[in-house]
């Protein structure tokens, strides 16, 4: 079994971080959590300004438009019967949003039939 070189330093390098982390936390505990939460504190600021910055600028008000219907429909199909109410009145909420549907006009389609010379087969086989 070929093993590489650098696994032995690597895990050295391990094992004295966890040493001097262990020492530090024993003898000098109050100023190793104060850094813990500074490092925290520091790496959700740098979080934060990167998800306003260049994540949040990348969804443009459409597609977040589009997103906030879609989760709003959702919503709506698979919403919990509330306060206990019946089967039937859950129905009823359920037919009153198709009828909704149904009342919608369709807009016209983008395709079209072609229509093409369908009397005249051509015979392969002569």
């Amino acid at each position: 079994m070929n093993r590489p070189k650098f696994s032995i330093v690597v895990y050295i390098i391990i094992g004295l971080a966890l040493v001097g982390l262990f020492s530090q936390l024993f003898t000098n505990t109050l100023n190793f959590i104060q850094g813990i939460l500074m490092m925290l504190g520091v790496v959700a600021i740098i979080y934060l300004l990167f998800y306003h910055f260049f994540i949040k600028k990348r969804m443009n008000r459409g597609q977040m438009n589009k997103y906030q219907k879609a989760v709003k429909q959702s919503k709506q199909k698979y919403q919990q019967t509330k306060n206990n109410q019946s089967y039937k009145q859950a129905k009823s909420s359920q037919k009153k949003a198709t009828k909704k549907k149904r009342k919608r006009s369709r807009r016209a389609s983008h395709l079209r039939v072609i229509k093409g010379s369908k009397s005249n087969k051509n015979d392969r086989a002569n």
